[in-house]
C-alpha cells in the first residue's frame, strides 16, 4: 500500500521535464549512495558484498513519509522542496526494486552480478505485467460507468485500494518478491491516467497509508531486538556517521552542479536526508528470511544498520531540520497578505504566479476553506492581533500587504508590522482617499482604491493594446523588476547577452543609484542593478532566473 501510494504520485510528464539536477540526483546520486554505503558496510562491518549492497540499496530511499512532513513545517525555497520531494517519491520505488535484486543474490548464494540477470528479468517482467494488467482492468471497469453516481467516489477509492493489494498478491503468487514491482507499476499507471475522483483517491490513500505506517512502526518496534543494534558496536556507529556525513554529501555534490542552487541550499540537501518506513519494513522482512536460513550475522547487520541510520537521521536531521534551514538561511522571506477577499485573492494569485511565497491571513472560516481549496496558503486569524502575526511568522516576511476593506484595521496592521516585526516594505489598501496621508506619514506605501480604479480605466483608454496584453484573464505579457545577482551577466554589455536572453524579452529600464537609465547595446551591467524586463510572461520568468538565480 505504501509503495503504491508513493508511485501513485509519480507523474511521468513531470519526470521527463525535471531539471538536470533532479535527474542527476535520481541516477548519479542514487548510485553514489548505493556504492558508498555498500563499501562502508563491507569493510567496516565485515560482511560479503551482496549483503552490503542489500543494505546500500535499502538506504537509497529517503522517502516521502519523512520528507513531506519536514517540508510542511520548513518552507524552504520551492526548487529545494521540489527536488527533495521528487527524490523521496522516486527513490522509494528504486530502493525497493534494487533490494529485491540483491536479496535474491543472497538466496542464490552468488557473488556474480551476471547470475542475477535471469531472475531479475523474470521478477521485473512478472511485476510489470501484473501491475499493467490490474491497472488496465480497473481503468476499463471505471469507463463502463457501472458504479452508482451516489456512491461513485467512495467505491472508486475502495476499488483502487483493492487493485493495490491485488496486484501485489497476484504477482507474489506467480513469482515471490515481485509484488513490490507490480504495486509500483499499478500505482504509476493509475496515477498518470485521467481517472475520476483523483483528489478523493489521493486523500483516501494518504489516510490509509498513515494508518498503515502507524501500525507498521509499532510492529517493527516490537520485533526489533535492541541487542541487534548494540551488536554492531563502534563500527556500526561509524558506518552511520559516514553515511550521513560523507556518502550523502558526495551524492549531492556530484549531482547538484552549476549555479542554480546556492551553496547553502546544497548543504541543506546534504544535511537533511532522513530515511523512513520503506527501508525499515523491507529490512525487517528480509532479516526474518535470512534468520530462517541460518544467516544470523547477515540478518543482524541488515536490520541493525538500517534501523541505526533511520533512528539517527530522523532524530538529528529531521528533528533539527528547521534549525538547519534557519542557520543556512534557505527559508525564503515570504509575502504576507492580510485579507482574503477579492483583492487579496487576486493579488496572491498574481504574485504566486511570479514565484513569490505567499501567505494569506483571513479571519472568516468560510473564506479560509475557499482559499485552501483554491490552492492558496492561508492562516485563520485576526491580522490586527500580534499572536496571529507571530503564527504567520511575520518576522520572516519581506513584504506585508494590508488588503482588508477597513482602513482602521489596515492602519493598525501596518503599525504592528513596522513597530513589532520590523518589516520595511508595507503596502496598504486605502478605501477612503482622505486617509492616505496617515499611511504615508508612517512610511507605508498607500494604494488608494479610487485612484487605482481611475488608473486602470485610464490604461484601458490610453493604452488599450498594452492593457489587453497584461490583463488578468488573457495576460500573455509581463513586466518585472529584478536585481542582478548573477556573475554570468555582471560586467557584460546588453548587446553581448542578447543571444542568451529569451527571444521575446527585452531590458526596458535599469535603475542604478536612484537613477533611471534606458539601456543601449553598449551599456554595461553591474551587480545590484534593478533591471525592468518586458516581454512574454514565460520568457520574462526565464530571464528572471538568469539574472537572479538564487531566489
Amino acid at each position: 500500500i505504501i509503495i503504491f501510494e508513493g508511485a501513485f504520485h509519480i507523474r511521468i510528464k513531470k519526470l521527463l521535464k525535471v531539471p538536470t539536477e533532479t535527474a542527476r540526483l535520481l541516477t548519479i546520486g542514487a548510485a553514489v549512495s548505493l556504492i558508498g554505503t555498500a563499501a562502508l558496510v563491507h569493510y567496516l562491518l565485515n560482511v560479503n558484498w551482496m549483503v552490503s549492497l542489500l543494505v546500500g540499496s535499502l538506504l537509497i530511499a529517503t522517502g516521502p513519509t519523512v520528507i513531506m512532513p519536514i517540508l510542511k513545517v520548513v518552507p524552504v525555497r520551492q526548487r529545494v522542496a521540489t527536488i527533495l520531494e521528487t527524490e523521496g517519491i522516486v527513490n522509494d520505488v528504486t530502493a525497493a526494486i534494487l533490494a529485491i535484486v540483491f536479496f535474491e543474490a543472497i538466496l542464490m548464494n552468488t557473488s556474480s552480478i551476471f547470475d542475477l540477470f535471469p531472475i531479475f528479468i523474470l521478477k521485473l517482467g512478472v511485476g510489470l505485467l501484473v501491475g499493467i494488467l490490474t491497472a488496465l482492468a480497473l481503468l476499463n471497469f471505471l469507463k463502463l460507468s457501472l458504479i452508482p453516481p451516489s456512491n461513485a467516489p467512495q467505491l472508486t477509492r475502495l476499488l483502487v485500494l483493492m487493485v493495490a493489494i491485488a496486484s501485489f498478491a497476484i504477482s507474489n503468487y506467480i513469482t515471490p518478491e515481485s509484488g513490490i514491482v507490480a504495486a509500483a507499476t499499478a500505482g504509476i499507471m493509475i496515477g498518470n491516467s485521467s481517472i475520476s475522483y483523483e483528489r478523493e483517491i489521493s486523500e483516501f490513500k494518504g489516510d490509509i497509508t498513515l494508518l498503515v505506517l502507524s501500525f507498521i512502526f509499532i510492529i517493527l518496534a516490537a520485533l526489533l531486538d535492541l541487542q541487534i543494534l548494540l551488536s554492531l558496536g563502534i563500527s556500526g556507529v561509524l558506518v552511520v556517521v559516514l553515511i550521513m556525513v560523507f556518502v550523502r554529501s558526495l551524492s549531492v555534490y556530484l549531482s547538484i552542479t552549476g549555479n542554480r542552487f546556492t551553496l547553502a541550499e546544497k548543504i541543506f540537501m546534504m544535511a537533511v536526508a532522513p530515511r523512513g518506513i520503506i527501508p525499515a519494513s523491507i529490512s525487517m522482512l528480509f532479516a526474518i528470511h535470512l534468520q530462517s536460513l541460518g544467516l544470523i550475522r547477515e540478518a543482524s547487520v541488515v536490520v541493525g544498520t538500517v534501523f541505526l541510520v533511520i533512528f539517527t537521521t530522523v532524530s538529528l536531521e529531521a528533528g533539527f531540520s528547521r534549525y538547519i534551514a534557519e542557520y543556512l538561511d534557505v527559508i525564503p522571506m515570504r509575502v504576507i497578505i492580510i485579507g482574503g477577499g477579492r483583492v487579496g485573492r487576486s493579488l496572491s494569485s498574481r504574485l504566486s504566479d511570479r514565484g513569490e511565497s505567499i501567505l494569506i491571513i483571513e479571519q472568516d472560516e468560510a473564506q479560509i476553506e475557499s482559499l485552501s481549496s483554491g490552492g492558496f496558503s492561508a492562516v485563520l486569524g485576526d491580522g490586527t492581533r500580534i499572536k496571529t502575526l507571530e503564527k504567520a511568522k511575520a518576522n520572516n516576511a519581506k513584504i506585508l500587504i494590508a488588503a482588508t476593506g477597513d482602513d482602521g484595521a489596515n492602519l493598525l496592521i501596518s503599525q504592528l508590522a513596522k513597530n513589532e516585526f520590523g518589516i520595511d516594505t508595507i503596502f496598504s489598501r486605502v478605501n477612503n482617499p482622505d486617509n492616505v496621508p496617515q499611511f504615508e506619514d508612517m512610511g507605508v506605501i498607500a494604494v488608494s482604491s479610487s485612484h487605482a480604479t481611475a488608473l486602470a480605466i485610464d490604461n484601458i483608454i490610453e493604452r488599450p493594446a498594452l492593457n489587453a496584453w497584461m490583463t488578468e484573464l488573457s495576460r500573455t505579457g509581463d513586466v518585472q523588476e529584478i536585481i542582478l545577482t548573477s556573475s554570468q551577466f555582471t560586467g557584460k554589455t546588453v548587446s553581448s547577452i542578447a543571444s542568451t536572453l529569451p527571444s521575446s524579452c527585452l531590458i526596458a529600464l535599469i535603475r542604478r543609484d536612484s537613477e533611471d537609465l534606458i539601456p543601449h547595446g553598449d551599456f554595461t551591467l553591474e551587480r545590484g542593478d534593478h533591471i525592468t524586463l518586458l516581454g512574454r510572461k514565460e520568457d520574462v520568468k526565464t530571464a528572471i532566473k538568469l539574472f537572479h538565480p538564487h531566489d
